[in-house]
């Protein structure tokens, strides 16, 4: 397996960035929700690279009291773009207490854990329409393949930069990009269930990247847990499946 040039992949990004918003809104902004992560880091770095401050937007959504909200913004002053904070707590609580007095049932863990994801994306598209703007997607290839997003909220949005890159890839275009270390090395969590990304998947990330670059890994038990995973949730990776009519069309 050949290096890794971060300089490289960088800068094919940020010109992969500019062709998009060239045919896909040459007047629009980028509308990021900062987590203060890598991941969310890393992409509020590229596109100010690539179209400049002015017209990158931050949008930072704490639910209640957010321990590591100091990380956002050191990212956003950083990078010294335009941001707000909007707490979505009230909104997820309201919404979980109607639901479940409508189904007249508590509602399931994975639901409270994945609600705040979506109500998080809602959030952005709406900054996103009201200031003429496009949403990034701010996941990373070794997410993806293990599931770990949330379908209909951070798996989602209008282009995705991060997309067929391993975390490690992420971190080195992170330094690349000479962004903080803390922002780059912050311990990866979604901030829903509690603990962090590795504890709960119950391996590392390295040790995905490793697997899914080169096909090698040492831990069989660790292969047959990425596995599954990748096997189980692969749906979530495909188009919508859609009825086909067979039907002439003109236009697509």
């Amino acid at each position: 397996m050949s290096k890794f040039d971060a300089k490289k992949v960088k800068d094919e990004i940020v010109a992969w960035i500019r062709n998009w918003f060239n045919s896909n809104g040459k007047d629009c902004v980028v509308v990021v929700g900062i987590s203060g992560g890598k991941d969310s880091s890393v992409v509020a770095a590229l596109c100010v690279e690539a179209l400049g401050k002015d017209r990158v937007f931050g949008v930072l959504m704490p639910q209640g009291k957010q321990k590591d909200i100091d990380y956002s913004y050191k990212l956003c002053n950083f990078l010294d773009i335009k941001h707000i904070s909007v707490h979505i707590g009230i909104t997820v609580n309201s919404l979980q207490n109607e639901i479940a007095i409508s189904l007249k049932k508590p509602l399931s863990t994975q639901t409270t854990t994945n609600l705040p994801a979506r109500i998080r994306m809602t959030t952005l598209y709406a900054v996103a329409q009201t200031i003429n703007g496009r949403v990034a997607n701010t996941c990373n290839l070794s997410e993806t393949l293990l599931s770990w997003e949330t379908r209909w909220g951070d798996q989602v949005g209008d282009f995705s930069p991060l997309a067929d890159l391993t975390v490690q890839e992420v971190k080195a275009i992170g330094y690349e990009l000479g962004l903080p270390e803390c922002l780059i090395e912050k311990t990866p969590s979604d901030g829903l269930c509690g603990s962090s990304d590795e504890e709960a998947l119950g391996f590392t990330y390295a040790v995905v990247d490793k697997y899914i670059r080169t096909g090698k890994i040492d831990d069989l038990d660790v292969k047959s847990k990425i596995d599954e995973r990748v096997t189980k949730y692969r749906f979530k990776r495909l188009e919508l499946p859609h009825y086909e009519s067979g039907l002439k069309r003109y236009i697509d």
